[in-house]
């Protein structure tokens, strides 16, 4: 019902300006409805005619801004943030969606400075905190030290963002603190309960620190809600040939191909598994399809693997 009224609005308000190009409200409540319903060519239209009318109305730049980002036209989208703070320098929408457009184009420096100048008005913007962090850990080389104070400040203006618990949590993991970061990672859990990737981290903490049980089950979590992530399949496949269930292993792995039909590394492991279990034709053919999807391998490189084949007298 709701897109239906959206269309309504959409053909009413078109019907107006064909009957009078110049009401220019009805133009601007038409670029709004038509970007927020996703038809971004349109409404772009809509807001460069009225530019042309209202060419120091900084709030056509930010929207056309919007749109601009939207279409991944980023180096447009900075320039209509930048002209909107031409006219509007007092108006830290204006950085902060700009810091935003220099994370995407991986202008780590630039984007530092808007969120910067959004805290300098507001020194309580846990978004601002948030995404200097996010700038400091993406940069190489990464500033953990920066990023983790940043996350924090995040944190303690908003307890309950999660994405800087999530991040805080990888932090700890890289200091050793172990037992920290789990506590970031279940915070996550207790706000939505559905973040498979903290159970994935999780179970890879418990893996790599022994803890098979745990780490089996926040595992098997991690691939209830999320059943494509192959990172899961491969390090739960390890725990259960280090606990002596290889057959349930090769299960597991058959079974995520099934999801993810055409990764390399899961045909890999499985061809090692098969491997183990003195299978033999059965570890050619899955090398052999480890290499037709060569564009997915990250453990090992299409040389290695032939290399591997040519070795064996099958």
């Amino acid at each position: 019902m709701e897109n239906e009224n959206d269309n309504e609005e959409i053909e009413e308000l078109q019907q107006i300006l064909r009957e009078d190009s110049s009401n220019f409200q009805a133009r601007r409540r038409l670029a709004m409805v038509l970007l927020d319903k996703g038809f971004n060519e349109e409404a772009l239209k809509q807001f460069q005619f009225l530019i042309t009318i209202f060419p120091n109305d900084a709030s056509l730049y930010y929207n056309m801004g919007i749109v601009y980002e939207k279409m991944r036209k980023l180096d447009m989208a900075e320039q209509s943030y930048l002209k909107g703070i031409e006219i509007s320098p007092d108006d830290t929408d204006f950085y902060y969606n700009l810091g935003l457009v220099y994370i995407d184009m991986y202008e780590f420096d630039k984007a530092i400075e808007q969120f910067k100048i959004v805290l300098e008005t507001d020194s309580e913007d846990g978004n601002s905190y948030f995404n200097l962090g996010l700038c400091y850990i993406k940069m190489r080389p990464p500033q953990f030290d920066v990023a983790k104070i940043c996350f924090l400040k995040a944190v303690d203006c908003n307890p309950h963002d999660i994405f800087a618990h999530f991040h805080l949590g990888y932090i700890y993991k890289n200091e050793g603190k172990i037992q920290e970061a789990i506590n970031e990672y279940k915070i996550v859990l207790d706000e939505n309960s559905n973040w498979s990737w903290s159970y994935f981290n999780m179970g890879a903490i418990y893996f790599e620190q022994g803890d098979m049980e745990q780490a089996m089950l926040n595992l098997n979590k991690c691939l209830e809600l999320n059943p494509r992530d192959v990172e899961a399949y491969k390090i739960f496949s390890q725990i259960l040939v280090k606990t002596g269930r290889a057959t349930q292993a090769i299960d597991l792995l058959r079974s995520a191909l099934q999801e993810v039909p055409d990764n390399g590394d899961l045909y890999y492991v499985l061809a090692q598994n098969y491997k183990l279990n003195n299978v033999i034709s059965d570890y050619k053919y899955n090398l052999e399809q480890a290499l037709a999807n060569e564009d997915t391998l990250t453990m090992v490189s299409p040389d290695a693997i032939k290399h591997e084949l040519s070795e064996f007298d099958f």
